[in-house]
């Protein structure tokens, strides 16, 4: 008897060591087989997910640069300045430079690509390589130079990996980003950081830019143009600077910013600014005290048009302007930066102070009308001009075909007091070519808002460039 009751006891524990071997292989083995998908991080399936949308972008354009015939024969430096001086200027060598940036494809089925403008600038070449190894020759849709955004397009057979687009609006301080790009030419390049700051304004050689989204994120030359994304692979923003004085420091142009841009770039092949019709000036102590609204923060209405929006709306001279849309307006500087995020055609809401009330009201924006165009100039750069004829050509001595006549000036005025004069003829306002009165105003409107522009003008054969403040 106690020899079966042991044998039994031995059946026992066998039969529960095979129950806790099997439990521990059901345990151990998913955890075994499941290794791989555990390293899986919320980063890599992003990644994963977008790496394919995202593009290399080299673009190539053409230096000229004045020969040194002199150059390798050891002669002074002194007697070398001297003999250049007197050689002919003609003499120049033309070599080809590329430049590599990033870009992501926004539209598939349409071949869209978004990029920064500076990757592709005096381009006459732009090529996209695709992950998968594919490369083609991409056209020029429209480039945008206040916010440095580009619209590229290619024509491959079928569809290609589109990103998704994010919200730029809600995004937190701290949150999880991704930036993706080609730095040096290492193409699919992924790091990480965390989103440091938003609503950063930065200067960029002499431009300043606005509402950027700050990050620490690594992001090298090459980087530009690439996508930032959030944690799901949304696209939040496009990588566009580097601030050169800090490591660490990489700004990114916000996507509800961008979609803006991008809608005006690829449906007019140019942003079209928002216009509600009004002008605004600083509200100083001085003025504050004077309206009894020393406690009142924004800007002074100093003029409305008539047949403006705002005007219809019931926005009248002397209102304070408090905010549009959501953004609070503490300067004219944060007025105009509000006013180009903007698209024309759509209704705002702008929050006035008046007679110790503030009031809501609703502004449909619009386009600002080319008939003011001239008015415009007028007021800002204190000429009038015309399309150049053979006559005028003839009577001021110049050649060029292309560009407008000043042919009156306000001797008040920065212009004139820097010595031009009518008869001048105006080639260029900022990067917009002027060929005749039409291109004329468009940049006049343009660049309105901006505190400086530089005029290139013509008198005779010769060429000025001038910065005018505004």
């Amino acid at each position: 008897m106690p020899e079966i009751k042991s044998q039994k006891n031995i059946l026992i524990i066998s039969a529960v060591s095979l129950l806790v071997f099997f439990n521990l292989f059901f345990i151990i083995t998913p955890g075994i087989l499941n290794a791989e998908s555990l390293r899986e991080s919320a980063v890599v399936k992003a990644i994963r997910k977008v790496s394919p949308a995202v593009v290399n972008i080299s673009s190539e354009f053409e230096v000229r640069k004045r020969a040194n015939p002199f150059y390798g024969f050891g002669m002074d430096p002194n007697f070398e300045s001297f003999f250049r001086d007197f050689f002919d200027p003609g003499f120049e060598q033309k070599y080809k430079r590329t430049s590599l940036g990033s870009g992501v494809i926004i539209d598939g089925k349409r071949g869209f690509i978004l990029t920064n403008k500076h990757v592709i600038v005096k381009s006459s070449t732009i090529t996209v390589a695709l992950k998968d190894g594919r490369e083609f020759k991409a056209q020029i849709i429209g480039a945008d130079p206040d916010s440095d955004l580009a619209v590229l397009r290619i024509s491959p057979k079928g569809d290609l990996p589109a990103i998704e687009m994010g919200d730029s609006n809600n995004l937190m301080i701290g949150e999880t980003v991704i930036a993706i790009g080609n730095p040096f030419g290492f193409s699919n390049t992924v790091t990480t950081g965390v989103i440091s700051a938003t609503n950063r304004s930065i200067k960029v050689d002499d431009a300043f830019y606005h509402d950027f989204i700050q990050t620490d994120a690594s992001i090298n030359p090459g980087n530009s143009g690439g996508p930032l994304l959030n944690i799901y692979g949304e696209l939040i923003g496009i990588n566009t600077a580097i601030y050169a004085k800090a490591q660490g420091i990489g700004f990114a142009i916000p996507i509800n910013k961008a979609r803006r841009i991008v809608t005006d770039l690829i449906k007019y092949g140019e942003v079209i600014p928002a216009w509600i019709g009004v002008t605004v000036q600083d509200l100083d102590d001085e003025l504050a005290q004077y309206l009894q609204a020393t406690a009142v923060k924004g800007v002074l209405v100093k003029k409305t048009e008539k047949s403006g929006p705002a005007f219809k709306a019931g926005i009248h001279e002397g209102d304070i302007i408090r905010s549009v849309g959501s953004r609070k307006i503490l300067s004219q500087n944060d007025f105009n930066t509000a006013m180009s995020n903007i698209s024309a055609g759509e209704t705002i809401g702008i929050s006035i102070w008046r007679d110790g009330k503030t009031k809501e009201v609703s502004v449909k924006s619009s386009s600002f009308p080319i008939e003011l165009a001239l008015d415009l100039a007028h007021n800002i750069l204190g000429i009038t001009v015309k399309n150049l004829s053979k006559k005028n050509r003839y009577i001021y001595k110049t050649h060029t075909q292309e560009g407008v006549l000043i042919t009156e000036i306000n001797r008040n005025s920065y212009l004139a007091r820097i010595g031009a004069r009518p008869g001048d003829v105006i080639r260029q306002v900022d990067e917009f070519t002027i060929k005749n009165i039409n291109d004329f105003k468009k940049a006049i409107i343009k660049y309105r808002n901006k505190k400086s522009l530089v005029v290139v003008l013509q008198r005779q054969d010769q060429l000025y460039n001038i910065t005018v403040k505004l």
